[in-house]
């Protein structure tokens, strides 16, 4: 169960590496040194202590690093005061949603505490946050996981009910290094940072549900989505421990004849599935989920609803399939009709499309009776195909 959201400061809150890179730029050049925006950009996520203790063993700059701190932040904090805070668009609304929802909140970041003080106290949302706690005070900074967890220890929550907000490498691997899941926040003043660590990234924090963080954390420690369901069938995310179970179902002759891409050797498609289950949900919010009977708790198919490219045009499209066995029983029309629902209600979707080989009588039937019409032949992947839409 999630309890506690950490938020990184500096590339999540605020938009100031830019602005922090001036600041050391400025303040090497006062010592004569010449470097690039590139030094300073790989210390992002790390802390300010950590560049000056490297910048006086590489360049030899006769100062104390508690000298050279010093200096450093005079010059950010001199920034600041002639140019403001630049805010991340949506963060404040975030904080205060996740606050509104009963989720206990902190600051973990590698400026200092006056700093972070300071910044959330000017953006008016200091009320919000429980915890604030800087690297400065922890023995190693980000990327060792010692920062995040003494922010854990401060908030008196445990790694797996927490999630980590990171725009850096550095903040990704100490929060994977804390075992605590993470949101990569892409910010492009942030050098270009990889986040390939993340459990999923976003370009923005607007209209981000609690939704997102409950499946986030859910989806990183292996436990599948509850989507939905119905009289008959719970459709919900597979899990990496399902896929076995839906193989027989993909080389099944009646089933294999109207789908694509599955591997003649099951560990092949296990992989590929793995890929899917790990990647697709996170990244979408949505994919073909598992459609389980309720009687028996078994995988009979699945449903739900894809990005796909037809005639240039990106669409969403409605796809099932079912185990032959349940042919004829009205199980595509009951769970097609429950993934339609909850694409309008919860997805807020408003046109969905269904590519059917034009010799599929049954899915058409199918399509008809949940109220889409034929828009237009096409081909798709060298097969004839009818595309059916339906708009909410």
């Amino acid at each position: 169960m999630l309890k506690a959201i950490i938020f990184d400061m500096d590339g999540v809150i605020i938009d100031s590496e830019p602005a922090h890179a001036r600041a050391a730029l400025s303040v090497f050049s006062s010592h004569g040194i010449n470097v690039d925006t590139g030094y300073c950009n790989s210390f992002i996520g790390s802390s300010t202590k950590n560049m000056c203790e490297d910048a006086i063993k590489r360049f030899g700059i006769d100062i104390t690093t508690s000298a050279l701190l010093n200096e450093m932040n005079k010059a950010k904090s001199d920034i600041v005061k002639k140019e403001g805070y630049i805010i991340i668009d949506g963060v404040q609304e975030l904080v205060k949603k996740l606050y509104k929802a009963g989720y206990k909140l902190a600051v973990a970041s590698s400026s200092s505490p006056v700093e972070i003080e300071d910044t959330v106290k000017a953006l008016g949302i200091r009320k919000y946050f429980n915890k604030l706690v800087s690297s400065s005070n922890v023995k190693n900074p980000k990327p060792a996981p010692d920062t995040f967890e003494l922010a854990l220890s401060k908030l008196g929550v445990s790694a797996k009910e927490t999630i980590v907000i990171e725009d850096s490498d550095y903040g990704v691997e100490a929060a994977e290094a804390a075992g605590i899941a993470c949101i990569g926040y892409i910010n492009k003043n942030s050098a270009n940072q990889s986040l390939k660590k993340a459990n999923v990234l976003v370009e923005s924090f607007n209209n981000l549900s609690t939704h997102f963080f409950e499946y986030t954390l859910q989806r990183s420690q292996g436990l599948p989505v509850y989507i939905t369901d119905t009289k008959r069938l719970v459709i919900r995310e597979l899990a990496i421990s399902d896929i076995k179970e839906i193989y027989p179902i993909y080389t099944d002759p009646n089933v294999r004849k109207y789908i694509e891409n599955i591997d003649d050797y099951m560990e092949n498609e296990i992989e590929k599935q793995k890929a899917y289950i790990q990647n697709v949900y996170s990244f979408y919010g949505y994919g073909l989920w598992g459609v389980f009977s309720k009687t028996t708790g078994r995988l009979i198919g699945r449903c739900g609803i894809e990005n796909q490219l037809i005639d240039g045009k990106e669409e969403i499209m409605l796809s099932y399939l079912l185990d032959s066995q349940h042919w004829g029983y009205g199980y595509a029309l009951e769970c097609c009709n429950a993934v339609l629902k909850y694409a309008k209600e919860e997805l807020d979707i408003h046109r969905i499309v269904a590519g059917i080989d034009f010799d599929n009588s049954r899915s058409i039937k199918t399509a008809q009776k949940l109220g889409m019409k034929l828009e237009k032949e096409f081909t798709y992947k060298n097969r004839k195909k009818e595309l059916y839409t339906i708009e909410f």
